[in-house]
């Protein structure tokens, strides 16, 4: 898929010392200046924003976060410091908010688990570690339960073939396995599901999604929605709309994060954040696309303040 790319880019003419004198300033005395953090961090990539933390550390002598966390608030800190972790960092800490304290986040474990690749994977899984002692499998494991927690351990393998080979007897064969393991039957052989969705590449799943509907006369999706249910359903479906159109995956995300009453702001900063240097002009025109609005004027209309103008810069323009 020939992609757009993102919206935020590295900034031309940087000097990580100046920023982080202007950062300081921005925050020391009285008052903080909101537009000044802003105008830094949110025109800088996620390189040159740790590079930003080292000088600040080297000249100031004190942690960038930190200080960060204690000038700002809500929602507005959420976004800037996310903007400030490293990428695999970033994901390795949603996935542990999503299952620390009472309750579970589980879209945000599908949405991070489903739409990484392999290699993306791996490092989750060995930062995951370094961090807290622990593997991500053992939280998934004690966090969650029954076919939900089989298919997250699943991706969390990041055992996806990642080649693009195709076998025509191996499609046939996956087609026809998931027709009879669902529609034909009564009652679901959700395993067969799973192994076959979580383990072949996308090459190879995309034939064998339209050699589903040819055999069973039915979209895969509406099959895995007739077949399967809750937090299981999600997954499966999740794996499918990133096996299809991952910036379409987002895109959904997001309107969901901000239709109807109240926002599901975790959501909303997490993919604006996680996405904005990867995909987020193909996610904007998949939004337009399904939705018939921009992502821009959703954003503007959900939103405000400081959290407002740093998720504009984020979404880059409107459509």
């Amino acid at each position: 898929m020939a992609t757009k790319g993102g919206t935020v880019k590295a900034a031309s003419g940087f000097n990580a010392i100046d920023d982080a004198q202007a950062l300081r300033k921005a925050m020391k005395g009285l008052g903080t200046d909101e537009d000044a953090i802003i105008g830094v961090l949110a025109y800088r990539n996620t390189a040159q924003r740790q590079e930003i933390r080292t000088a600040y550390k080297s000249n100031i002598g004190r942690d960038l976060i930190d200080d960060l966390k204690s000038e700002l608030s809500s929602n507005f800190e959420q976004v800037i410091v996310g903007m400030m972790m490293p990428t695999v960092l970033y994901d390795v800490q949603e996935l542990r908010r999503a299952m620390k304290g009472a309750g579970t986040d589980e879209g945000c474990l599908i949405e991070i688990l489903a739409s990484r690749t392999p290699e993306e994977i791996r490092r989750i899984n060995q930062t995951y570690q370094q961090q807290y002692g622990r593997s991500l499998e053992e939280d998934i494991c004690s966090d969650t339960s029954f076919m939900f927690q089989r298919v997250l351990v699943s991706l969390t393998a990041g055992g996806r073939d990642e080649g693009n080979y195709l076998d025509d007897g191996l499609v046939k064969q996956d087609a026809q396995d998931l027709y009879e393991a669902g529609e034909k039957k009564w009652g679901t052989d959700e395993v067969k599901f799973l192994s076959i969705l979580c383990s072949r590449n996308r090459n190879h799943l995309l034939h064998v999604f339209d050699e589903y509907k040819r055999i069973s006369q039915k979209d895969i999706e509406q099959s895995i929605k007739s077949e399967t249910s809750g937090s299981f359903e999600d997954a499966l479906l999740a794996i499918v709309k990133c096996m299809r159109n991952k910036p379409a995956y987002f895109a959904e995300r997001l309107y969901k994060s901000m239709k109807g009453l109240g926002t599901d702001d975790n959501t909303l900063i997490r993919v604006m954040v996680s996405r904005a240097e990867i995909d987020m002009l193909d996610i904007r025109a998949n939004f337009k696309r399904l939705y018939g609005k921009s992502l821009y004027s959703f954003i503007k209309g959900d939103t405000s303040g400081d959290y407002r103008k740093v998720l504009l810069i984020l979404c880059g323009g409107d459509d």
